[in-house]
């Protein structure tokens, strides 16, 4: 949106001017991390914090899905009479879910996509 169209709809000018900053020092962050990075991966010098770190996410990334099935399950189960079994229904759901999310994240990480 153009300033003078900001300035019709009654935004003051000096937020237009602390909007215009801010957006500025946000550029700088990305691009300066982006550079980082990719500067980093072209190097591939992942440091064992990087390594712990993905190991974690992906960890994450299982676990919860997969106790939400679990939950989900065991609530299922208090409330329906069934011969299902639900909570184990519904684990194993919730592990394949998160199998899948982490397959695609490592997949789409060693692709060096990293989410751009």
């Amino acid at each position: 949106m153009s300033d003078d169209r900001r300035e019709e709809q009654g935004i003051p000018k000096d937020q237009i001017e602390d909007d215009r900053a801010h957006a500025t020092t946000l550029r700088r962050t990305v691009l300066r991390k982006s550079v980082r990075r990719e500067r980093a991966r072209r190097r591939g010098d992942e440091s064992i914090w990087a390594w712990l770190g993905t190991f974690g996410l992906v960890g994450w990334t299982v676990m919860v899905p997969t106790l939400l099935g679990l939950a989900f399950g065991a609530f299922l189960d208090g409330r329906i009479d069934s011969t299902v079994s639900f909570t184990i229904t519904f684990l194993i759901v919730g592990v394949a879910v998160g199998a899948s999310m982490a397959w695609y994240w490592i997949r789409r990480e060693s692709e060096g996509d990293g989410g751009s």
